[in-house]
């Protein structure tokens, strides 16, 4: 099972940071109906921008709170998956999925400092751990460790790690191993409905929003290989179906990286990048958006 995927995957059910997000300088739109992050190489030469870590694009947290400031994207309540709607999810499956989206949900509140219902989620969090059989420490506490290294990406990753095999082994141990991958599945598929429908004005497309969604072309391909691990799970089956069929809208583009800028850094397995070059259509962005939104629906559905 791959190392950092598995190190993000708990990301998006504890909430925490993994990397920094780097502002891009605006970007031009080519035509109505295509948009390209491309830049000219004497655009490039003439743009100090450092290079970044892509962790298969994952969406993370921190990263998606400094679009929403940059584009001033205001708290939207009808967004989240509702705390009562927890009561609803008596089998296993469901509860490890929503386990996930409301770890999402959870750092979505976050950003706003609500408080009152960011309690309102960690009680549901709570809850359907226990359901699950998943003691509440092997989450509370890796949170209480990281946001206390949130400078250092080495001791996050490493952190994220530890707990993921943690929670992992327990649920082998008790013989629900899938539960782990259901979680993740969830996590990823409300990372995604967030930031495709908040974030995304496919009319006039924010040149860094696209770029974020494009890259969770290896993220989704890496979470499909995530997944087989989990295949004696006839949910996780079912799911994986949808998610090759939402790779279908991310298989119609390409991102090139240019020529010795991209590096490869085998010990931590990610990508080092100044930047990326795609051409996107809006109808793409349109179909990954509302299939996001068709698959969410689902999940949060009893």
């Amino acid at each position: 099972m791959n190392r950092i995927f598995r190190s993000s995957a708990l990301l998006l059910l504890i909430a925490v940071f993994v990397f920094s997000c780097k502002q891009k300088e605006p970007q031009e739109i080519i035509s109505e109906t295509t948009f390209s992050t491309y830049l000219a190489d004497s655009a490039i030469a003439d743009t100090a921008v450092e290079k970044h870590e892509i962790f298969y694009g994952l969406l993370t947290p921190v990263e998606i709170t400094a679009i929403f400031s940059r584009l001033e994207t205001a708290y939207n309540t009808d967004i989240l998956n509702p705390v009562e709607s927890a009561e609803n999810y008596l089998s296993a499956s469901k509860a490890a999925l929503n386990l996930g989206i409301y770890g999402v949900d959870l750092s979505y509140l976050k950003m706003f400092d609500l408080n009152t219902e960011i309690l309102k989620y960690m009680v549901v969090i709570r809850r359907l751990s226990n359901r699950l059989n998943i003691p509440t420490e092997y989450l509370t506490d890796p949170l209480n460790k990281i946001e206390k290294n949130m400078s250092d990406t080495d001791s996050v990753l490493s952190l994220v790690n530890e707990s993921f095999k943690r929670i992992e082994n327990h649920l082998e141990q008790n013989d629900r191993k899938s539960t782990a991958g259901l979680m993740v599945l969830g996590g990823w598929i409300e990372a995604l409905y967030i930031s495709t429908d908040l974030l995304l004005d496919t009319e006039n497309p924010d040149p860094e929003v696209v770029q974020r969604i494009a890259e969770q072309k290896y993220t989704l391909n890496t979470l499909l290989s995530f997944l087989k691990n989990y295949y004696d799970d006839p949910v996780v089956v079912y799911y994986t179906k949808k998610l090759k069929f939402l790779k279908k809208y991310f298989d119609d583009f390409d991102i090139y990286f240019k020529k010795d800028d991209l590096e490869i850094d085998r010990e931590k397995q990610v990508l080092k990048a100044r930047g990326a070059d795609l051409t996107i259509t809006t109808e793409t962005l349109h179909s990954i958006r509302d299939y996001a939104e068709k698959m969410r629906g689902e999940t949060v559905g009893i």
